[in-house]
């Protein structure tokens, strides 16, 4: 388990009579955030002090300094520019650091007003933890950032969930013994723990399999009273009924979640969606072991590439590809539900033009989700409205090319989706946001408010003025000095410094008359110089503080005009949450469908029963890396059923390695997660009765770090299975016991299949190398015997990936290891020792009586040619006749006999 992200400070940070005003605002800080790295705003560059520095300095590669003195010591320095700030902060993010983001929340200019030595104000506005992230920067267009938080409360778990930069919330309640799999299901980038719970070593596994920094928070924040008030004050509501009867301990996980938003959003509300108990809809469960041994949505080495996830997506969407990726993470149990999905797949995939149409529309779309985030925190910027914008005209085309494809468009099966785009885009708000913001934002927008220029021409006349002094100023002022030249007959010139702005300059001479003009003049006098003097006019003193404002006017209206639509998008966030959704869900079925029809995928049967049968099953990341180089793949049946009848429950699957026997297990659990996540799967056929849990135990690995050996791993994993497996679950197994002395591990292994059979009756498919096994065929009803099929030819092991009814009788050990390049001397060995074992039917006893330092010995040394070389050398196959070519074959048959 990771340790909770604290720096605490090496030295005393309190300030003291030395200490500067700036320094002091530092502190001020610091001391409300000991545990975080702060980046303080000066200008622009973030600073970083004190072990700040060093830390960062060390994290980043940055050049550490030092400014000034602290209590008679130098204060370490480190800065980095304000416009690179995401890069630095995404390194850090990764190293485990929380950062405390201070901000100047004045400009320098009005802080002058109060004083030469004013400070500028700053505060913290935001702490960047693993699991609050929002910027597109810093996050995987294509993957959720979560948080999650985990209470115990009476004996019953609960993990909470968020995504910040999407506003989806979960709420699961659940056994303690479950936590792994809740957790391992969401993959959250960081976990928060009770500090009461921390040290629980029943807990570390779980927490460690989350693949989430673990941060320790206070006890008293899960307290449900409080837990409570702080949900109600998050969503603005006087009590969580609308939402679902939840459990104490689930009130307790929200609750921390609350206190950690309320902390680093630094009481900014967040736009989000109401809780989803997902205790309501059963979810299959996947232990961690099994989700990195099947690579269901990450490979072996924590790479995306390689897992099942990769091999089906089709998404062209962002957030399409993050509902894709939660279906594959949380399949469903319910058979209604999952049969609502392959419905909707169903439709799209017969639907060819229109799909194609649908996903050429999506491709256009934006990630409203995410953008409606940023926006409801106030980190957004006019990239953000563009995208809300996006996303509702995605909307708005959508719902109107389902209209025109088909008669009734609430009677299609993707018919919750299309009701709410259709519902939305007919939504009297939404459509007078869209309407605002394709009137009044300009195509491009720029990244920051600040920036300006995004409002379009003639959506604002204040603005149009402003622009046009601030961009047209030497066309108004040519424009006025040609009007004072014909009013005073004056050869006026208008000229512009820092002291006077602008004013109408002209000789001594000439300026004569105007001198000796009374009050009434239109032309002021402002200056006397040797041979020049200064006028003013009303209008032109009006002009000059209009032209010296018009920048900062226009860069005020656009940023009100932003902050308006800013604060109708997080005012309808809800609906827009809902926009997304609906996006998201149809790019998922389509991309389900696209991906259908281009590997062959059917429409599994998913019921109640307990059913496993699939015909020219296919593993589909398998098969995409063999057809890429050109090869077929071979596909195999599988039939098991979990209540005996017509079939078997258990299979002992024997063969030689590398014959496919792992790939064959893989491939029928990947089977159930696509089924069960509503998507079709790469068979000929299959009916499944839906799978409550998923285990596999595949392959083999150690957890030094634990203290654990191989074999104590797979004792461990084989331990979870016999202990939770139901009637309903799917086991895979893959060389159980073969971690120990050959009898303890066939006695385990034996063992194990009986209670798999016996006690857990599970849909299970057992590989192993202990043939023995094969005899339970004989001794319990339900079990069959499966094997890899292989065949030697002219002295070669032949792979066929066929999986065919029977044992395998022999396991091909020694082959294997020729082709694997072990040396021919060692080959040669082994197969001695093999044929002496098997033939006098014993483990080891007759080893003595092989010849001592055999395979040691050297290889003798040759001592000219054979008697058949000698022969060959001696015939011409062109000059023989077939009767003289028969006698020589004769003849080398002869010689080759040994004496």
């Amino acid at each position: 388990m990771n340790a909770p992200l604290s720096h605490p400070p090496k030295v005393d940070l309190t300030p003291d009579a030395g200490t500067t005003p700036v320094m002091a605002q530092f502190l001020t800080a610091k001391a409300g955030h000991p545990d975080s790295i702060l980046f303080f705003r000066m200008g622009d560059f973030y600073e970083l002090f004190f072990d700040d520095a060093v830390t960062a300095a060390a994290a980043l590669g940055i050049t550490l300094t030092k400014r000034g003195k602290h209590k008679g010591e130098d204060i370490p320095m480190a800065g980095v520019p304000v416009h690179a700030m995401d890069g630095y902060l995404a390194r850090l993010i990764r190293q485990g650091f929380k950062v405390a983001v201070c901000e100047q929340l004045e400009d320098p200019s009005e802080a002058k007003k109060r004083g030469s030595k004013a400070v500028v104000h700053r505060d913290v506005v935001r702490v960047v933890t693993p699991g609050t992230l929002t910027e597109d920067s810093l996050l995987d267009a294509r993957g959720a950032n979560r948080l999650a938080a985990v209470a115990i409360r009476k004996g019953r778990a609960a993990v909470a969930v968020v995504e910040l930069s999407a506003g989806a919330v979960d709420s699961v309640a659940c056994d303690i013994a479950d936590l792994g799999s809740v957790l391992a299901a969401f993959r959250p980038s960081e976990v928060l723990v009770p500090d009461r719970l921390f040290s629980d070593s029943d807990l570390k596994a779980a927490l460690d399999g989350s693949g989430g920094v673990v941060q320790a928070i206070p006890q008293a924040l899960g307290e449900p009273a409080g837990a409570r008030d702080r949900v109600q004050r998050l969503y603005g509501v006087s009590a969580l009924d609308g939402f679902g009867a939840f459990e104490e301990a689930e009130v307790s996980a929200l609750g921390l979640i609350a206190a950690y938003l309320e902390t680093t959003q630094a009481g900014k509300i967040p736009a989000l969606a109401p809780p989803r108990r997902s205790g309501d809809v059963g979810h299959l469960a996947i232990d961690p072991s099994t989700r990195l041994s099947l690579e269901i949505d990450r490979n072996q080495r924590g790479e995306r590439d390689g897992s099942l996830l990769h091999a089906i997506d089709r998404t062209v969407t962002s957030g399409g590809a993050r509902s894709l990726a939660e279906r594959v993470a949380r399949p469903l149990c319910d058979p209604a539900a999952i049969n609502q999905g392959l419905d909707a797949v169903e439709w799209l995939l017969e639907q060819r033009p229109l799909r194609r149409d649908l996903r050429d529309a999506l491709r256009s779309s934006a990630d409203v989700a995410r953008a409606t985030s940023r926006l409801a925190l106030g980190r957004g910027g006019p990239r953000d409205l563009s995208a809300i914008r996006s996303g509702l005209l995605t909307a708005e085309l959508l719902s109107g090319m389902f209209a025109a494809a088909v008669a009734d468009p609430i009677a299609a099966p993707p018919a919750r989706i299309m009701a709410a785009l259709a519902s939305l885009a007919l939504d009297a708000e939404l459509s007078q946001l869209l309407g605002d913001l394709r009137d009044g934002l300009v195509d491009e927008p720029s990244h920051l408010a600040r920036d300006g220029g995004y409002v379009n021409p003639g959506h604002r006349p204040e603005l149009d003025a402003a622009r046009a002094l601030r961009d047209d100023s030497r066309r108004v002022i040519a424009d006025l000095e040609a009007r004072a030249v014909a009013e005073s007959g004056v050869a006026f010139k208008v000229r512009h410094n820092a002291v006077l702005g602008y004013f109408l300059e002209a000789s001594a001479k000439a300026a004569e008359p105007l001198m000796r003009a009374g009050p009434d003049s239109p032309f002021i006098h402002r200056q006397t110089l040797a041979n020049q003097v200064r006028f003013t006019t009303v209008e032109l003193s009006e002009l000059d503080a209009k032209i010296s404002q018009a920048g900062h006017r226009a860069l005020a209206i656009e940023t009100e005009t932003f902050e308006n639509w800013r604060r109708e998008v997080a005012r309808l966030a809800p609906k827009l949450q809902a926009v997304a959704e609906a996006i998201a869900e149809l790019d998922a079925h389509a991309g389900l469908a696209e991906w259908a029809e281009e590997v062959g995928a059917v429409r599994p049967v998913v019921d109640d029963s307990l059913c496993f049968f699939v015909e020219g099953g296919r593993h589909p990341v398998v098969e995409a890396a063999v057809k890429a180089q050109g090869n077929p793949y071979t596909p195999n049946d599988c039939c098991l059923s979990g209540d005996g009848q017509g079939g078997s429950r258990l299979s002992i699957v024997t063969g030689p390695n590398m014959a496919g026997k792992s790939t064959f297990l893989r491939q029928n659990a990947l089977l159930v997660i696509l089924a069960q996540a509503g998507a079709f799967v790469p068979a000929r056929t299959m009916r499944l009765g839906v799978v409550d849990r998923l285990f596999s135990r595949v392959g083999a690995g150690d957890d030094l770090a634990r203290g654990r050996s191989t074999f104590m791993m797979e004792m461990v994993e084989t331990a979870a299975i016999l202990t939770q497996a139901t009637p309903r679950s799917f086991v895979v197994l893959d060389e159980i016991g073969r971690g120990t002395a050959t009898y303890d591990g066939l006695a385990i292994a034996w063992a194990t299949a009986e209670a798999l059979h016996e006690t857990n009756r599970s849909r299970t498919l057992f590989a192993t190398h202990y043939h023995e096994l094969a005899r339970l065929e004989e001794r319990l009803d339900f079990v069959s015997n499966l094997s890899m099929a292989a065949k030697e030819w002219n002295g070669d092991l032949v792979f066929l990936h066929e999986a065919v009814k029977g044992a395998a009788d022999r396991s091909y050990g020694v082959q294997v290891a020729r082709l694997a390049g072990v040396p021919a001397k060692v080959v040669s060995r082994a197969k001695s020792v093999l044929d002496k074992l098997e033939k006098e039917k014993t483990s080891g006893s007759s080893l003595e009586e092989l010849p001592l330092f055999a395979a040691a010995a050297p290889d003798p040394e040759p001592v000219g040619p054979s008697p058949v070389d000698a022969a060959l050398d001696e015939i011409n196959p062109d000059d023989l006749s077939p009767r003289e070519a028969l006698e020589a074959l004769y003849r080398l048959k002869g010689l080759s006999k040994k004496p």
